[in-house]
């Protein structure tokens, strides 16, 4: 991934605004999907955007649930409820139950749009692994892969980026019924998301792992366990994601880390303090994380303290979905330089706090990527005293 050698470039999470259709699960032509991947690829050129995708357009803006067609070995579990009962029992959805009652009464909880995936609809949380895991969705990421690069518009691949999920994000609501432990459970299902982070990177792309559960799992299960297991617990799956990153070039791989990002308080989050070595452990180059929202937009003072290894990348937050203010350009710009003066100015990359998606009205999240352009350029001025 290049770096901001002489100007802070710019990237952002992944999901962008699209067709209503498509990210309610519609089956798009292949004429109309890449017609579709060409305008959002184009549209972010405009706004300033250096690392491009495709919005997640080819898996229908689900981070998660698209990988349901592509990995075989599980089928729906006997018992459900699962998944709805981990979300429910964490201390921030007890504390604030009113406020959650009413969100998911309103559908607008994860999406203020109402019309994105797991809104409105009924989608399968709970999965059981019954056998061997293995990667059956070669086709649908080929689809995705000659896409992104058919439709990327003078764009070298090598700034472009395609978006995966990480073993340990996936493996929540997916419950194990056939490996003999959580360790050989957690590196079967890394094995087997192997092929689509080579297939990727095979491609030219940069590899995007997104990993929301391993910090929104500590105010549901990590508190009673206590930090150091907790960690522990963190650790070897990210052992497993390291396993199946072995053969890709670290500068190919991006890891984005959030603290599940839906529209709550948000009050009970892990300290970044407390998980920025586990984030740091990722082979990746690049680590993308949340630090525009009022709850985490302080913890940049980490980096007075923690050390950035040689070769790595920061893209911090600099715009957020949490809330529709435009962000000013100058914030942005104070924003970048906070973290260049901490890590270094060719260490820093501008980015949002998560996939914008559909969490904003559809011109919200374009002017947001305009503004982050615009501060990243205020703050190149500065940093690069022209």
């Amino acid at each position: 991934m290049r770096r901001s050698t002489d100007r802070i470039l710019v990237t952002h999470v992944g999901a962008l605004p699209g067709p209503e259709d498509l990210w309610q699960g519609a089956k798009a032509t292949e004429g109309r999907l890449g017609a579709e991947v060409s305008s959002l690829i184009a549209r972010q050129r405009a706004a300033g955007v250096d690392f491009v995708n495709e919005g997640e357009a080819t898996k229908g803006g689900s981070w998660v649930q698209f990988v349901n067609s592509r990995i075989g070995g599980y089928r729906p579990d006997k018992v459900q409820g699962g998944t709805a009962k981990l979300l429910t029992q964490s201390a921030d959805w007890k504390e604030f139950a009113d406020f959650y009652r009413d969100r998911m009464a309103a559908g607008t909880l994860f999406e203020e749009s109402h019309k994105a995936p797991l809104t409105g609809a009924e989608v399968r949380l709970d999965w059981e692994c019954f056998e061997p895991l293995r990667y059956v969705g070669q086709a649908a990421l080929q689809e995705s892969v000659r896409t992104v690069l058919d439709n990327l518009g003078g764009v070298d691949p090598a700034d472009a980026f395609i978006t995966s999920t990480a073993p340990m994000s996936i493996e929540v609501g997916r419950t194990n019924r056939h490996y003999p432990s959580d360790e050989a459970y957690v590196y079967a299902l890394a094995e087997t998301l192997r092929v689509e982070y080579e297939g990727i990177a095979a491609a030219g792309l940069q590899v995007q792992v997104d990993d929301a559960w391993m910090a929104a799992l500590w105010d549901r299960i990590g508190i009673q366990m206590g930090l150091a297991a907790y960690k522990k617990y963190c650790t070897l799956r990210i052992e497993a994601l390291n396993h199946a990153l072995r053969n890709i070039p670290e500068e190919q791989v991006r890891y984005h880390l959030c603290w599940g990002s839906w529209h709550g308080p948000h009050a009970y989050d892990m300290p970044m303090a407390d998980i920025v070595d586990l984030m740091l452990m990722v082979k990746a180059q690049t680590y993308l994380f949340e630090a525009a929202n009022v709850r985490h937009e302080h913890e940049v003072a980490v980096w007075e303290t923690v050390k950035l290894p040689d070769g790595k990348i920061l893209a911090p937050g600099c715009v957020s979905h949490a809330t529709t203010l435009i962000e000013h350009p100058d914030l942005v710009s104070a924003r970048v330089q906070r973290f260049a003066r901490l890590v270094g100015r060719e260490n820093v990359i501008a980015s949002t706090d998560c996939g914008l998606g559909l969490r904003c009205h559809p011109q919200i999240v374009w002017a947001k990527l305009k503004t982050l352009s615009e501060g990243a350029a205020r703050a190149s001025k500065v940093l690069w005293g022209r």
